[in-house]
């Protein structure tokens, strides 16, 4: 398989759309996250409430991508894609202007959620586009948007230090009405868009237990993922005492390296199989929390969190390379719900390691229970694996599992 085939299989301007278009969603729902230090010095937060308020978006935007799921099967990804992207607008132009109280802050997390949905619009537009043996490499790289995290914590903190958070809230209107722009002149829906059902009937992959698999790995890829791109910044602050600015740096390194490797962990699923990888990753993902929690120094701490977000970037392409191969006239719900229980995963690992840290007065408890989190994912996709090999093959007997 070539990079050329992309170009002749499918169409790279919806590719490049769907792209750009949870790029920046992915920096815009992640933003409370990386301007936490911030926000919660201005209004004294505790260590769990700490937790809790970056978290808030994350679950939030569970529950809207349930809600854009359906939409995207229903009315296509392009147009539920447009007005995700105008919905946006309305938190940002909150906390630009506004935002002076807690209970304010806490409605606009729950609205910038529906950017976080963005996953729900812009994995199918990629997916319908291109055949299963491409699969896992097309939807790596329209989910390799979650780089957007980069430019929140490599920029937020900086342009904070100068011009304060509410302000940064406000600057991210501008990239998010370029995107729109160049989202309505790319995005095509595929020729395979599925005839619009009644609502009831997307609901019966719940029926179905790779439904419930799949949620559940997902919540520790890419909840661990999010979660931790949220709360980081907090971390190395609290437990490193660095500068905002720097623990901001620190945390980009660590995005960059999941955010990348996106779309590396779809292209390696689609040669050896997504069930062989994950089983890899998890163990990595488990040995580097676990190191984690032992709280060693900076820069031994900065390289597990590397590998091991690494390791949980290539998770979310390994799980998405499968989940069209058994789901594709449902991959609108079914991203939609996997998403939701990737975003559920997010909300509980900052609000867990905040927590924690508050109970116990350190961060080891809560990244050492992260640690057993892998190892559970590792038993549940030996249980899975059998019948994922069965279903898969009968589909497409081409395709590696």
């Amino acid at each position: 398989m070539r990079l050329t085939d992309l170009r002749k299989s499918g169409h790279a301007p919806s590719l490049i759309a769907s792209f750009l278009y949870f790029d920046v969603s992915f920096m815009i729902w992640v933003m409370l996250g990386a301007l936490g230090v911030y926000i919660t010095k201005d209004f004294g937060l505790s260590p769990s409430q700490k937790g809790f308020i970056v978290a808030v978006p994350i679950l939030s935007g569970s529950f809207f991508r349930l809600v854009l799921g359906i939409l995207t099967d229903r009315i296509g990804p392009r147009k539920t894609a447009i007005s995700g992207m105008l919905v946006t607008m309305v938190p940002l132009v909150w906390g630009w202007l506004f935002g002076q109280t807690l209970t304010e802050l806490y409605l606009i997390g729950i609205l910038l959620g529906v950017a976080g949905a963005s996953f729900a619009a812009a994995i199918p537009m990629a997916s319908r586009w291109y055949p299963p043996h491409l699969q896992g490499l097309a939807m790596g790289i329209a989910g390799a948007g979650n780089s957007g995290t980069l430019f929140a914590t490599l920029f937020g903190p900086r342009i904070a230090d100068q011009i304060g958070w509410h302000n940064v809230i406000g600057l991210a209107i501008i990239p998010l009405f370029v995107v729109l722009i160049l989202y309505i002149l790319l995005a095509k829906d595929a020729p395979s868009q599925p005839q619009a059902k009644p609502v009831v009937e997307y609901f019966n992959v719940f029926k179905k237990k790779d439904t419930w698999f799949f949620c559940l790995l997902y919540s520790v890829t890419f909840g661990g993922f999010v979660g931790l791109s949220s709360f980081l910044s907090i971390f190395f602050v609290d437990q490193y005492d660095l500068s905002k600015v720097k623990s901001g740096d620190f945390v980009t390194l660590c995005v960059a390296a999941g955010s990348f490797f996106r779309p590396v962990g779809g292209w390696i699923a689609d040669k050896i199989g997504g069930v062989r990888l994950l089983i890899l990753l998890f163990i990595v993902v488990s040995l580097t929390m676990f190191g984690v929690s032992r709280l060693p120094s900076l820069t031994m701490v900065t390289i597990l969190l590397f590998f091991g977000m690494l390791c949980l970037g290539m998770g979310n392409g390994a799980v998405f390379q499968l989940v069209p191969q058994r789901f594709q006239q449902e991959i609108g719900m079914i991203t939609g719900i996997v998403g939701a229980a990737g975003g559920v995963g997010g909300f509980f690992v900052p609000t867990i390691l905040g927590t924690l840290k508050q109970t116990t007065g350190t961060y080891a408890a809560g990244f050492m229970v992260y640690a057993g989190v892998g190892v559970l994912a590792l038993l549940v996709l030996a249980v899975a694996q059998v019948s994922w090999r069965k279903a898969l093959i009968s589909k497409e007997a081409s395709v590696k599992i």
